[in-house]
């Protein structure tokens, strides 16, 4: 009797593990053929993320990337890329990239913002795209519909930064949900979530179902407007896409 079971138990574990690992590869193979990396890439990449508030996130990806820097205490980890949206104090601020730019620091911005900023500094207009060794990036559209604190004619940009291993992270700057979100192709999705200058928790989370990043993650809150109840009714409302609030990072005095 024991003879018998023992094979049959052992045939039923092989035929899960081989469906499952069967399931696992479907999976992986539909993210890539939607252009899409595997969703333990974007987690890894996720890993080396570091939220300081507002819009302003590190990555450290291979390289140190920083997004619109703001309200940073010094002795923070030096840049070797610094991504800048567009000119608002919030997003632009020359005092904070000090505080992180070394001599050979790539800043990447508008060219309204470019002026501010002294070393190696290069210009993107929305759709332009740009070689920085291990890292691409491509400036894509970031605007409002229907209210004047973001102009289309601005020509303000949020980014598409691709790291090594493929991962592509979208930072979508202050934006309103606007149609070029659905050419989007990002396995991280960084959205505004706190309304009146960029999009409200239920317009994030219809760009988040409409981009189907692996990750989506709310900010833009907590800082100069919105709160971490934005943040969590984005998370409700998204069903399709798994949503990470980040923890902001308490900077010493």
């Amino acid at each position: 009797m024991m003879r018998r079971w023992v094979p049959s138990c052992m045939f039923l574990f092989l035929f899960t593990a081989l469906v499952s690992t069967a399931a696992g590869l479907a999976q992986v193979g539909k993210a890539q053929k939607e252009g899409r990396r595997p969703h333990l890439d974007a987690m890894n990449v996720a890993r080396k993320m570091t939220w300081y508030g507002h819009d302003t996130f590190k990555v450290a990806a291979d390289k140190v990337i920083y997004f619109d820097p703001f309200k940073l205490k010094a002795g923070l980890e030096p840049a070797d890329i610094i991504l800048i949206s567009h000119d608002h104090h919030d997003h632009c601020s020359p005092e904070d990239v000090k505080k992180i730019q070394k001599k050979d620091t790539i800043i990447v911005t508008t060219p309204d913002c470019a002026k501010k900023f002294s070393g190696n500094v290069r210009t993107m207009r929305p759709g332009e795209k740009l070689n920085l060794g291990t890292v691409q990036v491509e400036a894509v559209p970031a605007y409002n519909i229907g209210k004047e604190f973001h102009p289309k004619s601005k020509g303000w940009i949020g980014f598409i930064v691709t790291v090594p291993g493929g991962v592509r992270v979208y930072f979508a700057g202050d934006t309103d949900l606007i149609p070029e979100m659905k050419n989007i192709k990002a396995d991280i999705a960084l959205l505004p979530v706190s309304g009146t200058y960029v999009m409200t928790a239920e317009e994030a989370a219809r760009a988040a179902e409409m981009i189907k990043p692996q990750i989506a993650v709310p900010m833009h809150y907590g800082s100069i407007l919105g709160s971490g109840e934005d943040a969590n009714k984005f998370r409700s409302l998204v069903t399709q896409v798994p949503v990470h609030i980040f923890e902001q990072i308490r900077q010493p005095e």
